[in-house]
């Protein structure tokens, strides 16, 4: 009796596909066997025991075929294998990041109201496709919830086929990758068998999931939730702007609802029409577009200083002139303000000196008057209004005081009509401000939704505390690449795919942590590595020249591709000479009789090593070995040709702005400024990297990803390239380059 079949598979990359044909086909046993220590590149291989010789062992996408063409289910393989062949052929390409939303488009185009993509039946194609986009996991899953899909042909066609198929959802439970860095694909996981397991009447939970969206807001109605996204134009957006912008873009989208954008522009001291155009231009990016006009809250100051007039009337504001510490302290204490009990003229006029701009109305503020005695201490009379004679962009000199964020937001919310809004739960405390401030006022009430903030270690957040930097000439700006802005991390290489799909993978959550940059950085480079292209470069100071004896008298060049993998990366020319540059760091690595590998040439062996004085090398000898296998050398160095064609450049690393991992509330920043941020290397690289553009990013090959900030001008002025992290943990601040 011949034993049966074995699946050899790492646990980390299933062949969900070939599992689930195995089960569907039932045309032999197999053993399924994963691999718990098999790591991410260990291609599945079916081991095929036979009575009359060796072992056969299928692997590659032979082996879905082969499952396919020994399979009892009609349709699966058959009699449309070519077009099914095609169909596993294109799978693959889900998984390239760039190109995962084409390749949903294609397939959504092509599917029409089909059922299946081959013939009338499931097929070996269906189960390709749908296996990969189990495994892209929360960018799918984030696909298919949406409330205005984008490709509804391919989710409908998806949730038919697990609804249709109980296997799938059975194999997707059982084999998809799970833990931290697998939730995603659990969680679509689950999502597939959700239905199957409720006709079972199954009770069993699915695996929590890193980040979710699956919640749902307070007194929420389909097709009447209005949220809104109301940055103060005070500085450039940030990450943590970006996740609230997208958290309110979602539930507007998830209920059918609108999502208003609104400038809360009620400090002309910090406001500019430059950070105005940022923000609007990197909501462009993010691909978050409003269902109404921008709105200012400056359209509604008339309103606001006739509802704070009233107020006063109503004996629930008064006009004080408490000195700020002494206000401070007091409010602390739970002291009434001297000027509490003022009566309603004596405010009055106090009132109409701020509104005038009169001199001796400076000294006053407007106060609500609230609970002095109250737990809260959000509740202890805060401020209004406060007199200000900067003229405001919008409204010239017209004002002479405005009002404060906690006065002006809650009315302005429920007059434009918000029914949710949403904020991050640094805010908590004042949210019983926010309803108190509404009911005074007597308009409609606005439900508040927290959510937490983005907190990442050695990062400054604060708007206040960013804007010293750029004052200072710490930074060079705004989208500095060492800053947190929206810009300033697409300036240093991150794609806004990545940035979406980060923040999509935090959900909704409401749990306060402190994060590293690592994965975000992780799945930047999940998107770019398939497709980036390949350069070389090496580092001027002490780069060193290996001659080959044997080496061509003559250059010539060959055109190769500028990524293996990706054939739309395009060529590059390279050029091969008798002498070669190499960094110093390979030079010393190498030894006299050692044979290394030139990476896109071939082997060669040292002969002859000179160094200085210094014991730096100043000099390789060798000859080529182009029957040489790269299997059995330790060092593969990559080289630029001896021709003047090659160009200057600057690469340029970065460090975080400032040395501890997270700052209290008592925390003087300044007293934790790392000294040294920035490091510039001088380099050369190959001739076709005069092509680059401004932002293309691409893998310098063994040193890591950059991306383009200064492309080519001349051959005097260098191209200025700014490293790309790629997840790596690094050295802590300051350490960078001990």
């Amino acid at each position: 009796m011949v034993a049966a079949r074995t699946l050899h598979f790492s646990q980390f990359v299933p062949p969900l596909a070939v599992i689930a044909a195995e089960k569907l086909g039932g045309a032999c046993t197999v053993e399924l066997k994963p691999g718990e220590s098999a790591g991410k590149n260990v291609k599945p291989r079916l081991v095929v025991p036979s009575a009359e010789g060796p072992e056969e062992v299928v692997e590659g996408p032979a082996l879905l075929k082969f499952i396919g063409v020994e399979s009892k289910l009609d349709g699966l393989y058959g009699a449309h294998a070519s077009q099914i062949d095609e169909w596993i052929d294109y799978a693959p390409t889900f998984s390239v990041g760039a190109e995962f939303e084409k390749a949903c488009a294609s397939v959504d185009g092509k599917l029409g109201s089909n059922k299946f993509l081959v013939g009338e039946q499931l097929s070996l194609a269906d189960l390709a496709i749908w296996e990969q986009l189990l495994l892209v996991g929360p960018r799918w899953e984030s696909l298919r919830k949406s409330p205005k899909p984008k490709f509804p042909k391919l989710i409908r066609w998806y949730n038919e086929l697990t609804e249709a198929v109980p296997v799938l959802a059975e194999v997707a439970l059982g084999y998809a990758p799970r833990g931290k860095k697998g939730a995603s694909a659990a969680a679509a996981a689950g999502a597939a068998g959700a239905s199957q397991q409720e006709k079972k009447g199954g009770g069993g939970k699915a695996d929590k999931v890193e980040g979710s969206f699956d919640v749902k807001l307070p007194g929420a109605e389909e097709g009447k939730v209005v949220t809104r996204f109301p940055p103060e134009a005070s500085g450039y957006l940030h990450v943590g702007h970006a996740k609230a912008a997208l958290l309110n873009e979602y539930f507007a989208r998830m209920y059918k609802g609108k999502l208003l954008i609104r400038f809360d522009d009620t400090n002309p001291a910090k406001e500019k029409e430059e950070y105005e155009e940022s923000i609007l231009a990197d909501l462009a990016r993010l691909g978050i577009k409003g269902d109404a006009p921008v709105t200012y809250t400056s359209d509604y100051f008339e309103q606001l200083l006739q509802l704070a007039e009233r107020l006063i009337k109503e004996g629930k504001a008064y006009v004080d002139d408490t000195p700020v510490e002494q206000m401070r302290k007091e409010r602390m204490d739970g002291i009434e303000s001297k000027r509490r009990n003022a009566t309603v003229e004596e405010n009055l006029a106090n009132w109409r000196l701020m509104v005038e701009g009169k001199p001796e109305g400076q000294v006053f503020c407007l106060r609500g008057k609230m609970d002095m005695q109250a737990a809260n201490k959000a509740l202890r009379d805060p401020v209004y209004y406060r007199c200000n004679q900067t003229p405001h962009n919008r409204t010239g000199s017209k004002y002479k005081l405005y009002p404060t964020y906690d006065f002006a937001c809650p009315y302005v919310d429920s007059v434009e009509g918000v029914t949710h809004a949403l904020r991050s739960s640094e805010y908590h405390d004042r949210n019983d401000q926010y309803y108190r401030v509404l009911d005074d006022m007597g308009v409609r009430k606005v439900h508040i939704w927290d959510f937490s903030r983005l907190n990442f270690v050695y990062t400054l957040l604060s708007k206040r505390k960013l804007q010293w930097f750029v004052e200072n000439g710490r930074v060079d700006g705004w989208d500095d690449p060492r800053f947190p802005t929206v810009q300033g991390m697409i300036r240093r290489g991150l794609t806004v795919e990545a940035l979406r799909e980060f923040i999509v993978s935090q959900g909704a959550s409401k749990n306060l942590n402190l994060m590293e940059m690592d994965k975000l950085w992780t799945i930047n480079k999940k998107i770019v590595d398939p497709v980036c292209a390949r350069h070389t470069a090496v580092v001027e100071e002490g780069k060193v020249l290996f001659t080959f004896a044997n080496g061509p008298v003559e250059a010539f060049v060959k055109i190769i591709p500028r990524h293996k993998k990706y054939e739309p990366a395009g060529q590059k020319a390279t050029t091969f000479t008798r002498s070669v540059w190499i960094d110093q760091a390979d030079a010393l690595a190498v030894s006299e009789g050692e044979e290394v590998t030139l990476m896109d040439w071939g082997n060669a062996f040292v002969r002859k090593v000179t160094k200085n004085e210094d014991g730096k090398v100043t000099g390789l000898e060798g000859d080529l070995h182009p029957e040489g296998s790269v299997k059995t050398t330790k060092l593969k160095l990559t080289w630029l040709p001896q021709i003047n064609d090659l160009v200057l450049l600057n690469l340029v690393d970065f460090d975080y702005l400032i040395t501890k991992k997270k700052l209290e509330e008592d925390d003087d920043f300044l007293s934790v400024l790392n000294p040294v941020t920035k490091m510039e290397t001088a380099a050369v690289g190959d001739a076709n990297m005069r092509n680059l553009k401004k932002g293309e990013i691409f893998q310098l090959e063994r040193k890591g990803y950059f991306v383009c900030d200064v492309p080519y001008v001349s051959p005097r002025k260098p191209i200025v390239l700014f490293t790309v992290p790629d997840g790596r943990q690094r050295p802590p601040p300051g350490k960078l380059w001990c």
